[in-house]
């Protein structure tokens, strides 16, 4: 039975910093840098990490109704929040998956969501999504701070009516030392390129070259090479190593910049949407090792935002200190409202788990009220039946607009104004919701709005993070 890619989804942060607010902030001691101050590098708001991208590609991968047939999911990053904690199953719940599907991860090397996927397709007869998210950072004045990106991209695998169809692949493993990031360390060190280019991607035609002959066809007979790369024309010099004379994918870098282990698979789901029917596709990845899987498109088009859609959602800014202020960087004194402290109460998180992750209403059966939290008994006056009885409803994917909405500068919040008020969803359903991601211009009663997972506050002592959802206009 042939596998192949089923559908495609991706999410790229909206916050867009200008690369020019970079080095304008470092030309002070690295004027250099105004050599790459082109376009604009995506960069997580202060509620997003790698969980959260991924919960928000596979939303777009998979429609609701479709998600109670997958079986296993796979979450490929190398900036997991948790080490010790399955990251895997918050996005799997997050998502509504089946309980029985597999959640389990991939890390520790740039090939990490390549790996994932070749293990799925090679399970031909199984539904499953492979999804690779990262949010990388690097220290500030550094080349690759310009470089940088942020983002994810989910591909749901099985039989069935295929956008590309899987004719084979090869892999290999070497220990080559082309950067280097210890476990308690937030930045990668990299060695120089030229050694890169001459040493290490050396080892890549071989791989690809047995591909080929696992997928029986010719370097010719590719129509779309997808390598992603930080080093500059590195795609390019692997074209004429294998003797491939084509075209050469988007690399992104001019909207969204270089997004990890989650960049090769951001850069595969654009060449699918616009790709012919049997046009084929060599898609290869380096990270101590190489992984070269040879695609062939259909045609076929998945139904969500996908990458274009990703990167025309945007809010560009030039505040290079909002950026630095959200990965971390700065200590900023935010005054004494925000010296709260707060205690995440494990068990409460567990027993919540299915309304806050799923975002999950009840409807009352007898008054038809849809209501979260949802309570004991039906908050609606006179009724009074029992939640046991309620219809469980998620909200995540319900049409909502802004009902009233206030921009409060007073109380604390990472990225002042605090934009809070009434949400109303089409199914009934009204609560008390932040808007973020937005600012004054966008903001107004009935602006439409969608629902964005985010990780709401992290314990400071134990390092548990509460996850939730925010409301954010449906077009910036």
């Amino acid at each position: 039975m042939q596998s192949g890619i089923l559908a495609v989804g991706a999410y790229v942060p909206r916050l867009r910093l200008a690369r020019s607010a970079i080095a304008s902030a470092h030309k002070w001691m690295a004027p250099a840098l105004v050599s790459g101050a082109k376009g604009c590098r995506a960069f997580c708001s202060h509620d997003e990490d790698a969980v959260t991208m991924a919960v928000e590609a596979v939303r777009d991968c998979i429609p609701p109704r479709d998600r109670n047939q997958v079986a296993a999911l796979s979450l490929a990053s190398t900036t997991l929040p948790y080490a010790d904690m399955s990251n895997g199953a918050i996005v799997a719940a997050a998502t509504d998956l089946p309980k029985a599907v597999r959640a389990s991860e991939s890390t520790g090397s740039q090939r990490a969501g390549s790996l994932a996927l070749i293990a799925a397709l090679r399970r031909a007869d199984e539904d499953a999504v492979v999804v690779a998210s990262e949010r990388g950072q690097a220290k500030p004045a550094s080349t690759f701070e310009m470089q940088f990106g942020a983002g994810a991209a989910a591909f749901r695998i099985g039989p069935g009516e295929a956008v590309a169809h899987y004719l084979g692949s090869a892999s290999s493993s070497a220990s080559f030392p082309d950067h280097v990031r210890a476990a308690d360390s937030e930045d990668s060190y990299f060695w120089e390129e030229r050694f890169i280019r001459d040493e290490g991607y050396r080892l890549i035609p071989p791989v690809v070259g047995e591909a080929l002959v696992q997928s029986g066809v010719a370097i010719a007979d590719i129509s779309h090479f997808v390598m992603p790369s930080l080093l500059r024309g590195g795609a390019g010099a692997v074209a004429k190593a294998i003797g491939y004379k084509g075209q050469i994918a988007d690399d992104l870098a001019s909207d969204c910049g270089h997004a990890g282990a989650a960049h090769g698979f951001l850069m595969l789901a654009k060449v699918l949407e616009t790709a012919n029917a049997g046009e084929r596709i060599l898609f290869v990845t380096f990270g101590q090792g190489v992984d070269a899987i040879v695609l062939q498109a259909t045609g076929k088009s998945s139904p969500g935002r996908g990458v274009s859609g990703c990167l025309a959602d945007r809010i560009e800014t030039q505040d290079y200190l909002r950026f630095l202020s959200f990965y971390g960087r700065v200590d900023l004194d935010w005054g004494m409202r925000a010296e709260v402290q707060e205690k995440a109460a494990l068990t409460n998180a567990w027993r919540s788990s299915s309304q806050v992750l799923g975002f999950r209403a009840g409807k009352c059966p007898h008054c038809q009220t849809v209501q979260f939290p949802q309570l004991s008994v039906c908050v609606s006056p006179g009724c009074g039946s029992s939640s046991t009885e309620f219809e469980q409803i998620s909200l995540a994917d319900e049409p909502a607009k802004v009902l009233t909405y206030t921009a409060d500068w007073l109380s604390y919040h990472p990225a002042p104004p605090l934009f809070a008020g009434f949400v109303q969803f089409a199914n009934g359903a009204r609560l008390m919701m932040e808007t973020c991601d937005t600012n004054a211009e966008i903001m107004d009663v009935g602006v439409p709005l969608r629902m964005v997972f985010r990780a709401r506050k992290t314990d400071p002592r134990s390092g548990f993070r509460r996850y939730f959802w925010k409301a954010t206009p449906l077009n910036s």
